[in-house]
C-alpha cells in the first residue's frame, strides 16, 4: 500500500511583477511517483534540481501549478488539515521560534497535533534524552548551535508518532557521530512502527544506509528510480584496484599501457579501472613481471560515483 502517490507535479515560477510580461521557470516538471508504507524513499539530485521545492508542495506550503498529491488514499488539496495531523516533517534549514525554549516549541508542537499532556510530556523527554539535550529543555531555542537546533527540529518531526515523515537535509549541521545516532533512529522506528520516511539528502552514504529507494531529481525531472545499489552499479561496470607501488613504478605503467588498462597515477599510487572477472589474472601478471606492491585495495563504484556522474553529465 502507497501512504503517499503523486501525479503529474508541477510548479512554475514567474518573474517580473503583475501585469508587465513575465518570464516562466519551470523548478518541477511533471514528476510522478509513490511512498509506500514502511519505506523510506530517497530523494537525490544537485541544487536547484527541485527537492525542496517539492517537498513544500508536498507540505501545502506551496501550490502546485498542476497534478495531484493524495495521502493514505485521499486528496491532499481537499484535506491539507487532517492530513498534515499524520504527518511529521523536519528540514535542517528551518528555524524554531527562537524566544521560546526548547520544552515550550515541542509544547507548543504537541498541543498543534492534540497530544494530551501526559503524553505530551513524556514523549518529549523521550525524544529529547535520545538526541542528548534533554539539559537543555529550558534554554531558549536561538541560543542553541546548529547542531542542537536540528536535533530539536527531528524531536519536533516525530513528536506526534506519524506514520510518514519527511525529512530535508537532516543530518546536514550535524555531528558525525549525532548523525549516525540519528540514522539509527530512523531506522529503528521505521522497523518498530513501520513509519515511511521521504529524505533528502547530500551525504551518499547516508542514502545508501538508509534507503530502500532512491529518487533522482535533475532539473525538475525525475531521471531515475531504483535502489541505491542498482543505481551505483548503473555508473560503470568496473572495479577500482588501489595498489602502492614499493618499486619499479615506471614497469607498472609500461604493463598497464600494453594491456590496454584505465589508470591514474598519484606519486606511487595507482587506481585502475578493470572488470571484476579480470582481477585475479592481473595480480598473477604483476608477480611474474616482478612488480612489488605494498598495499592493494579493491573498490566497488558507490552511490556517490552515481552523483557524481550525473552532475557532470
Amino acid at each position: 500500500m502507497s501512504v503517499l502517490n503523486v501525479k503529474n507535479l508541477t510548479k512554475h515560477f514567474s518573474s517580473g511583477i503583475w501585469p508587465f510580461k513575465t518570464q516562466h521557470y519551470t523548478a518541477v516538471n511533471n514528476i510522478s511517483f509513490h511512498v509506500k508504507a514502511g519505506e523510506i524513499l530517497g530523494f537525490l539530485g544537485p541544487n536547484g534540481a527541485g527537492k525542496t521545492t517539492t517537498i513544500q508542495m508536498l507540505l501545502g506550503t506551496l501550490t502546485p501549478s498542476s497534478g495531484s498529491i493524495s495521502y493514505f488514499d485521499t486528496d491532499f488539496a481537499q484535506n491539507r488539515i487532517d492530513i498534515l495531523k499524520r504527518i511529521g516533517y523536519a528540514s535542517g534549514y528551518d528555524k524554531l521560534p527562537a524566544r521560546l525554549t526548547v520544552g515550550e516549541n515541542l509544547d507548543v508542537v504537541g498541543r498543534i497535533y492534540g497530544i494530551t499532556q501526559p503524553f505530551r510530556r513524556q514523549k518529549i523527554e523521550t525524544l529529547l534524552n535520545f538526541f542528548g539535550i534533554w539539559e537543555m529543555r529550558n534554554r531558549q531555542t536561538g541560543t542553541l548551535s546548529a547542531g542542537q537546533a536540528t536535533r530539536v527540529m527531528l524531536a519536533k518531526a516525530f513528536i506526534s508518532d506519524p506514520e510518514l515523515v519527511l525529512l530535508d537535509e537532516p543530518t546536514a549541521s550535524l555531528d558525525p557521530n549525532v548523525a549516525d545516532e540519528v540514522r539509527h533512529f530512523i531506522l529503528e522506528d521505521c522497523k518498530e512502527r513501520g513509519t515511511s520516511i521521504l529524505i533528502t539528502s547530500h551525504n551518499m552514504n547516508e542514502v545508501t544506509e538508509l534507503c530502500d529507494r532512491v529518487l533522482v531529481l535533475k532539473k525538475g525531472i525525475i531521471i531515475a528510480d531504483s535502489t541505491p545499489k542498482i543505481l551505483a552499479q548503473s555508473t560503470t561496470s568496473y572495479l577500482f584496484i588501489n595498489l602502492t607501488i614499493a618499486s619499479n613504478l615506471d614497469r607498472a605503467c609500461a604493463y598497464l599501457n600494453g594491456a590496454l588498462l584505465k589508470y591514474t597515477v598519484q606519486g606511487n599510487q595507482i587506481t585502475i579501472e578493470i572488470e571484476e572477472f579480470a582481477i585475479a589474472q592481473f595480480i598473477a601478471n604483476l608477480s611474474e613481471r616482478n612488480i612489488i606492491y605494498s598495499h592493494i585495495s579493491i573498490d566497488k563504484p558507490t552511490l556517490e560515483d552515481y552523483f557524481l556522474s550525473i552532475v557532470s553529465r
